[in-house]
């Protein structure tokens, strides 16, 4: 199973990559996940991210998530396969 496939709620999300400059190195621990959001607790804030505009790190793993590609509802996209370029 890769990180794509995993349950990201409880795990520290960082931002690596955003289209809004304010977003980038925001780190906190996912406490919800829909098809288009991710929110995250950072600071005592709730903060939500649109999936589509940030690519992401979760936990200590290297790979770079493009919140692009898992527009879905979380339980479907812990079934799909992800082709990996």
């Amino acid at each position: 199973m890769n990180i794509y496939n995993d349950n990201w709620l409880g795990k520290t999300l960082n931002v690596v990559k955003s289209n809004d400059a304010t977003l980038i190195d925001k780190q906190g621990t996912v406490i919800d996940e829909t098809k288009r959001t991710i929110t995250i607790k950072s600071q005592d804030k709730l903060v939500k991210l649109g999936k589509s505009s940030i690519k992401f790190t979760i936990s200590d793993s290297d790979v770079v998530i493009d919140g692009a590609l898992v527009g879905q509802r979380p339980e479907n996209r812990t079934h799909r396969r992800y082709r990996m370029a």
